[in-house]
């Protein structure tokens, strides 16, 4: 079979600018996101002027959430964009997502919180069919999923996972029955089938395991083991707007890589560039920088404009723990009117915000090294996390952070002996030490087989 490339993008949540994007609501708002909103447009405009204009491949997979939150000028605005790309001679394969169906979004102006027009979940078929659905080879027209063949002996499971009008974040029976059918059919066929899904299979950070539908597909290991034992062993995902690389090997022996990529508008923005050679066994997948935009970044680089607005988001957080622990509980869709558990969180985070890394090991009886005595643990913190998205997290065994975090970790494991997640006894250490360094394949860039 011939080498084949393609260029990945996801989570480009496109916003028609002239809808609003302005005043004290929307900067109030723009305090608890991760991804920009008013540069959404001008982002899109420069990276599909990229997409539009390079040699790299001819084939662009987007995985969802293309518009902001489903207004219908965005998806108009949105598809104009797919135009032109098609124009240049690209050929594009799109999925839509939970973000692109809404019928009541959002818009900001001097007046507040504005009402536009939104789009139903039935509409998205026929707005994005020259997208993936036109050149099918098979169509799931209620599962707004397909299959297309992407290269001779090469075939793409193109795989939205809204779970219809309930919004499960999952496949429906019949869904499941649709996909045993196409993988059998590429099977017989003598086809290497690789898959697009916007929720992620495999979470980015084991930690993000923890916190269910919200960061990972429901039931993912039944879907990830059905999968790859049927010979589909490569997914790309969105959703989370992380960089992550990861692989699940079943109990029959089959490999499963999820390949999940940061949005195109947010900390980490980039592009992925992936080609398969060797019978499309090997896939070698690149990292890609989002193009420069034509946008005031303030004398900031693009990095440190998307990294800023990144960090004011964990900020937030942090500091309405004290300052606002109802709202803070509501954005965590924790119960926000436990008079005792506002309390908690409030004097948790008063004492948070103004502890150092070294107050903070002292208590736990940790040995903390000197260069991070005197660092603030917000900035600690914020820094985790930060690091959980972007990918490649350095804090691996023998750095100093590595020493503090897991010594505390190592301390407060016993008290949750009883905790279970998922009917087994939850490995809070492992899970941490994982999450904070990276070990195995790279998230940014990195190079394996599928069988």
């Amino acid at each position: 079979m011939p080498d084949f490339k393609l260029l990945l993008i996801t989570d480009t949540h496109y916003f028609a600018s002239k809808l609003g994007c302005r005043g004290e609501a929307y900067e109030e708002f723009m305090k608890y996101e991760q991804k920009c909103f008013a540069e959404t447009q001008a982002i899109n405009e420069a990276a599909f002027a990229w997409l539009n204009e390079t040699d790299l491949a001819d084939t662009v997979l987007i995985a969802g959430d293309l518009s902001f939150n489903g207004e219908k000028e965005s998806h108009l605005e949105f598809i104009e964009l797919l135009k032109t790309l098609k124009a240049h001679g690209k050929k594009i394969y799109v999925i839509t997502a939970g973000h692109d169906c809404n019928e009541h979004p959002f818009a900001f102006d001097e007046t507040g919180r504005l009402s536009p027009e939104g789009t139903p979940r039935e509409e998205l078929f026929d707005l994005y069919y020259d997208y993936g659905f036109a050149d099918a080879i098979a169509v799931d027209k209620e599962n707004l999923s397909y299959v297309a063949q992407l290269a001779p002996g090469l075939r793409l499971l193109a795989l939205n996972n809204d779970g219809g009008a309930k919004r499960t974040h999952t496949y429906t029976a019949r869904q499941i029955e649709w996909i045993l059918r196409q993988t059998k059919k590429a099977r017989e066929d003598g086809q290497t089938m690789i898959a697009m899904n916007h929720y992620p299979l495999l979470p980015g950070v084991p930690l993000f395991g923890l916190f269910g539908k919200e960061v990972v597909m429901q039931n993912a290991d039944f879907i990830t083991t059905m999968l790859a034992d049927e010979g589909v062993h490569l997914c790309f995902t969105g959703h989370m707007h992380n960089q992550a690389i990861n692989v699940k090997l079943t109990e029959k022996g089959n490999r499963f890589y999820d390949v999940c990529t940061g949005s195109l508008i947010g900390c980490p923005a980039s592009m992925r560039l992936v080609s398969f050679s060797e019978n499309y066994n090997k896939v070698e997948i690149e990292t890609l920088p989002v193009p420069d935009f034509d946008w005031d970044l303030g004398g900031l680089s693009k990095d440190e404009y998307f990294k800023r607005q990144f960090d004011m988001m964990i900020n937030t957080y942090l500091t309405s723990m004290r300052d606002d622990p109802e709202r803070f509980l509501r954005k965590l869709k924790a119960p926000a009117d436990n008079e005792g558990l506002l309390n908690v969180v409030q004097r948790l985070g008063g004492f948070l915000n103004g502890a150092t890394v070294g107050k903070i090991s002292r208590i736990f009886g940790v040995k903390c090294p000197e260069a991070i005595g005197d660092m603030l643990f917000v900035d600690l913190a914020r820094e985790i996390v930060r690091n959980c998205f972007t990918g490649d997290a350095p804090f691996v065994y023998g750095t100093p952070e590595y020493d503090v975090i897991m010594g505390v970790v190592n301390r407060i494991s016993p008290m949750l002996g009883a905790v279970k997640v998922n009917g087994k006894p939850l490995q809070l250490a492992s899970l941490v030490e994982k999450s904070i360094g990276k070990y195995g394949l790279s998230d940014t860039n990195a190079t394996f087989r599928l069988k």
